[in-house]
């Protein structure tokens, strides 16, 4: 009877261990130091558009992968600005044998992409939104994925606090009708993003702080367009000409394709009384020259190299099951959910 009495014991113990729920850390990712995958570890990347900045992300996506080539083999896939697209592909995706998906939304809305990310979640594969989320994105996906972002906020602060600088500086020859206020045209981005609505109020909000006066000549949405930001201050140039006293941008392309209408009037080649201040986002290569040769103002840098270090090290733990931050220097923020990168200005050197 002793021994039928220590056989049920073993027996329920042995029960109890096999079902005791593995601990699972706050993005739904098993937590198991233990747990062997087969290298090279395959992760999706899927942009929605192979534009300047994330091509550079996606380039030094591919070098991480030379320099480690044994432990992981990226996949990009182009949404060419199109959300079905990078639904379908997805959904393509999603029955081939990946161990980490890294989204780069083209639409944040989240009921227009709630159902292709449901996909990813009930096949239970470890993803990486790398946007900058919304409330209702930071609310859903949180639970079982993480964000890796900027923070549009902090990218204007740092774009009005150049162009302030510069107006500060160099005030006498900025301010053409001597009326001590900044007149000047707002480049936004697309429509609903959250980038733009940020970095445009901070920017201006920033000059505001600072004790200048500002007015909005108008605004264009360039859908983060070089040759649409080109077209646009071609045809303002004709409109306001010598009432422009500065250009503001969402990011550097549309930056640059200002710059290139500027100089077709022969403003912005190097004459300090012949430039009109023009500042960006994103500190691609081409903005940077600029800078340099005086043809532009200042940037706010996002590190592509920086992004796409922390893509692979947050992916390469979620592959194998780890915490999300294990092993780096990145913290949630306030949310729990996001991962910040931090943006610097650049100016002439």
């Amino acid at each position: 009877m002793r021994c039928l009495k220590n056989l049920l014991i073993f027996i329920m113990v042995l029960i109890t261990t096999m079902f005791l729920p593995i601990e699972i850390n706050k993005n739904n990712t098993y937590a198991n130091s233990n747990f062997i995958k087969k290298a090279p570890i395959k992760i999706g990347v899927f942009l929605h558009d192979f534009n300047e900045y994330l091509t550079l992300v996606k380039q030094n996506l591919e070098d991480i992968q030379k320099e480690n080539p044994d432990k992981v083999e990226f996949t990009f896939f182009d949404a060419k600005e199109n959300q079905s697209i990078q639904n379908e592909s997805i959904d393509k995706a999603l029955i081939e044998d990946y161990d980490v998906l890294i989204v780069n939304l083209h639409t944040i809305k989240l009921n227009e992409v709630e159902n292709i990310l449901n996909k990813i979640i009930k096949k239970d594969i470890p993803l990486i939104v790398f946007n900058e989320p919304d409330k209702d994105l930071i609310n859903f996906v949180g639970r079982y994925g993480v964000f890796i972002a900027t923070l549009g906020e902090e990218s204007g602060i740092l774009e009005g606090q150049i162009l302030a600088d510069e107006w500060n500086n160099h005030k006498e020859i900025i301010d053409k009708n001597k009326d001590n206020i900044l007149q000047y045209i707002m480049l936004k981005g697309r429509i609903g993003n959250p980038l733009v609505d940020q970095r445009t109020k901070f920017a201006i909000s920033t000059l505001n702080e600072a004790g200048i006066k500002t007015e909005e000549l108008t605004s264009f949405n360039g859908e983060w367009s070089k040759d649409l930001a080109r077209e646009a201050i071609e045809s303002m140039f004709l409109k306001y000409g010598n009432r422009i006293e500065a250009i503001i941008s969402n990011n550097d392309a549309m930056a640059i394709g200002a710059i290139e209408a500027l100089q077709k009037y022969g403003y912005n080649k190097g004459n300090k009384s012949m430039t009109i201040p023009v500042v960006g986002i994103d500190g691609i290569p081409e903005a940077i020259e600029l800078v340099n040769k005086g043809y532009m103002t200042g940037t706010v840098i996002q590190d592509p190299r920086a992004n796409a270090e922390a893509l692979y090290k947050v992916g390469m733990n979620l592959a194998y099951k780890k915490p999300p931050l294990e092993n780096t220097d990145y913290k949630f923020d306030d949310t729990g959910n996001v991962i910040r990168l931090p943006y610097k200005e650049y100016k002439k050197q």
